[in-house]
């Protein structure tokens, strides 16, 4: 009886350390370059904006995804200027600026910023209230974001 309680103290008081350990994994961060935000049903990812150096104008790349059962349209523009319209489908996704295949990133026109910036952009969709986010300015002089100047 006392091996089997020794036992089960030695399993519970080796196992259950990790009931009480911080597990890093549970905070949501933005992996890459870009930021994030929720705006109704719709998540936006890896918002960011690539220029020339020296330039005005920014294509605006990112990732919306719909978590509703009806498609959504997502209004995102410069927090003090003109704002454009992204259609999402119902439990679709639209992807911005990353690949060749996929649609082509939205041009900001008369952007008052340089590379390493932040350029304040307001995000928001029919049903819900908008919000204003801080978006990183990037260049091209990483191979990754090339292509993506305007």
């Amino acid at each position: 009886m006392a091996s089997a309680a020794l036992a089960l103290t030695v399993i519970l008081g080796g196992t259950g350390c990790a009931m009480l350990t911080y597990q890093a994994t549970t905070e949501k961060y933005d992996a890459s370059d870009g930021v994030s935000a929720d705006v109704g049903a719709l998540a936006v990812r890896n918002i960011l904006l690539v220029m020339e150096e020296g330039g005005s104008d920014a294509n605006l790349v990112f990732t919306v995804s719909n978590s509703s059962d009806e498609d959504a349209e997502l209004e995102i523009g410069l927090a003090d200027g003109d704002s454009q319209t992204v259609e999402v489908e119902a439990h679709g996704q639209v992807v911005l600026g990353a690949d060749d295949d996929q649609e082509e990133p939205l041009l900001i026109e008369g952007i008052d910023a340089k590379p390493g910036d932040l350029v304040d952009l307001y995000l928001s969709t029919g049903g819900s209230e908008g919000l204003e986010i801080p978006a990183p300015v990037l260049d091209g002089r990483l191979p990754e974001y090339r292509a993506l100047r305007p």
